[in-house]
């Protein structure tokens, strides 16, 4: 296949409905060409500025502002609209919802259904649950019903650091197909045929050397090297910045697909064991690719929000400070860690903010690429300067989206201890954004009053000196900032209904929690969703649930011992049939609201089945 001969469709991804507000609507969209891009709402006058970014010779993203030409833009109604190219009007139908013959979505002020998840590996055997929400969708569309106003994303929207070995190859041929733009080589050694790199990255990464590692940990006296990326499926980890580009269209572009021969991905090595690997992670990548369409069509009719968590760049991402010690003291280290987080700005962070602060980054970025090569050296000063990737919407209730990688709580007397998801000076603007609002929703990567079974098996790990093992990354894992965010839900002002939207753990759950002293009628809802397209295994989960209502039932003395005394956590169950706390279904959460209260809360599972959780106080 000759990409320079080839036919490649002007639009190859979009558009994807992005931030939404009454005096502003954010749309991105991918195409192969520098295209004027133009939307118009049906019944609304309204002009569209433009702003358009090469990342190759053929492969543009482009971000389009929608303004009112008078007034505002109505909320909490179906807003209609039409994408234009070059002038033409161009067919939605490859991006209406099934049984609908228009693109539309709401700008929400009261909200009453969002839908929420987080990790979608595409590669993982689950379901992806993305498709199931664009099925519901479409049915709430065909009943003349809006659907839900916004789609939640909070963490681990690609994976750069488990990648499969038919996306890698793929990756690469997407690369030369659309001319990606590619960085300057790294002081790495790698062999030249992607081929050889397969399932034997990890060996290739930067380490520390044993002698460099301290001669208190077990490392030094084993003469044992420490990787810089410690994902334990880091065969196919990404490092170049065109592989992050490119993974980003094939996880959300169904045409990209089309331009691979997908039964020319085959492993030619000669080991048995990988051999198995690549084709069982072949047969799940055609499953995701057939739902790729599905997937599309539900971002072209529902404003999605996203945020990041560890996978969106690498597994324990700012984990310790001592891994960023260890990342920020090798170039090649740092330069793929910003490969992952200059990837997120492009797909997801820009359009979380629709540019307004995301665009300082924009002008800089744009004069890295020198003779079609990326050279970052200055840009990434910039990159890890910025300080806007949480935000939040002034809904009914608020939503608040945390950035909890990139403002941690250092440990500075033990660079080994776990750092705390947010620093002190952000947990004073998180209690300052609660304090102001009756009713709140936090968007936090990590759950913030997760099962108390699993974060003692991570203390357990932690002291013995293997948080990265464990992935210690809960928020009672570091003293200070779990005082000061317990505190703030401990305060008389603090909102009477807080919801707390997490994922991250691969499992899914509803807790509510209330201070043991009920002195103010605040109620807190935890509520997990994970993962899109991931899953725990299904027995150990069964195992950690029954172990998690023995060892922490509401009479145990174990839960004096316990960061979250102060609060009282009850677990609610789902409804029907083998009734259970945690359930391990990839799935994508849907949730309810009835004057900013939770009134419903249900799991749209990517086989098609539906759990729904019971509210009542157990």
């Amino acid at each position: 296949m000759n990409h320079k001969t080839m036919h490649l469709p002007d639009i190859l991804m979009g558009p994807m409905v992005r931030r939404v507000e009454t005096d502003y609507v954010c749309i991105q969209l991918i195409t192969t060409k520098a295209l004027v891009c133009k939307i118009e709402l049906t019944q609304f006058e309204s002009y569209s500025q433009q702003e358009s970014i090469a990342l190759g010779t053929h492969l543009f993203l482009h971000f389009l502002i929608i303004k009112p030409v008078n007034g505002s833009f109505p909320v909490d109604t179906l807003l209609e609209y039409s994408l234009y190219i070059n002038y033409e009007l161009i067919d939605p139908t490859p991006w209406c919802l099934k049984g609908c013959d228009s693109l539309g979505f709401v700008i929400g002020k009261q909200l009453t259904s969002i839908l929420h998840g987080s990790c979608r590996n595409a590669h993982h055997p689950a379901k992806d649950s993305l498709v199931t929400a664009s099925h519901w969708h479409a049915q709430q569309r065909s009943d003349n019903e809006v659907g839900a106003q916004l789609l939640l994303l909070s963490g681990d929207q690609i994976y750069a650091d488990d990648v499969a070995g038919p996306m890698l190859l793929a990756i690469h041929k997407i690369i030369n197909v659309l001319g990606i733009y590619k960085e300057q080589p790294l002081d790495l050694n790698l062999p030249n045929d992607i081929e050889l790199q397969l399932y034997n990255r990890q060996n290739l990464l930067p380490k520390t050397p044993w002698q460099n590692r301290s001669k208190l940990g077990v490392g030094y006296w084993l003469k044992k090297d420490e990787p810089h990326f410690s994902s334990v499926k880091a065969f196919n980890h990404l490092i170049h910045f065109e592989e992050f580009i490119a993974l980003y269209v094939l996880n959300f572009s169904a045409s990209v697909w089309q331009l691979i021969n997908t039964e020319q991905l085959n492993y030619k090595g000669s080991d048995p064991k990988y051999r198995v690997i690549f084709d069982l992670e072949k047969q799940a990548l055609t499953e995701f690719i057939t739902g790729l369409k599905s997937v599309e069509q539900l971002f072209a009719n529902v404003s999605s929000l996203m945020i990041f968590d560890d996978h969106d760049v690498t597994d324990d991402w700012n984990l310790t400070a001592g891994w960023e010690q260890a990342i920020n003291q090798n170039h090649s280290s740092k330069r793929i860690i910003n490969n992952g987080l200059t990837s997120y700005w492009l797909f997801q962070g820009m359009g979380n903010d629709a540019l307004i602060k995301t665009e300082s980054l924009l002008s800089p970025f744009k004069g890295c690429l020198i003779d079609n090569t990326w050279c970052f050296k200055d840009f990434d000063t910039l990159l890890n300067q910025f300080n806007y990737w949480h935000y939040e919407l002034s809904t009914i209730p608020k939503v608040v989206v945390l950035d909890t990688r990139t403002h941690r709580w250092r440990n500075e007397s033990n660079f080994n201890e776990p750092s705390g998801l947010l620093d002190w000076e952000r947990l004073v603007e998180l209690q300052e954004s609660l304090l102001s609002h009756n009713k709140v929703i936090i968007v936090s990567a990590a759950p913030v009053f997760g099962v108390k079974s699993i974060e003692a098996i991570q203390a357990l790990f932690n002291m013995c000196g293997q948080p990265l093992m464990v992935d210690v990354e809960n928020w009672m894992a570091h003293e200070g900032s779990a005082k000061k965010l317990l505190d703030t839900f401990r305060r008389n002002d603090t909102p009477s209904e807080t919801l707390i939207l997490s994922g991250d753990v691969h499992y899914s759950f509803c807790f509510s929690v209330q201070k043991r002293f009920k002195d103010h009628p605040n109620r807190i809802w935890q509520l997990t969703a994970s993962g899109i397209k991931n899953e725990f295994p299904r027995k150990l989960i069964n195992i950690l649930d029954k172990l998690d209502s023995i060892l922490y039932g509401p009479k145990s003395p174990l839960n004096f011992f316990t960061k979250r005394w102060h609060m009282e956590v009850d677990k609610h169950q789902t409804v029907g049939e083998g009734q259970k706390y945690l359930v391990s279904d990839s799935a994508i959460s849907l949730i309810d609201l009835q004057q900013g209260d939770l009134a419903r809360y249900r799991l749209l599972h990517g086989a098609g089945h539906i759990t729904e959780f019971d509210l009542q106080d157990q």
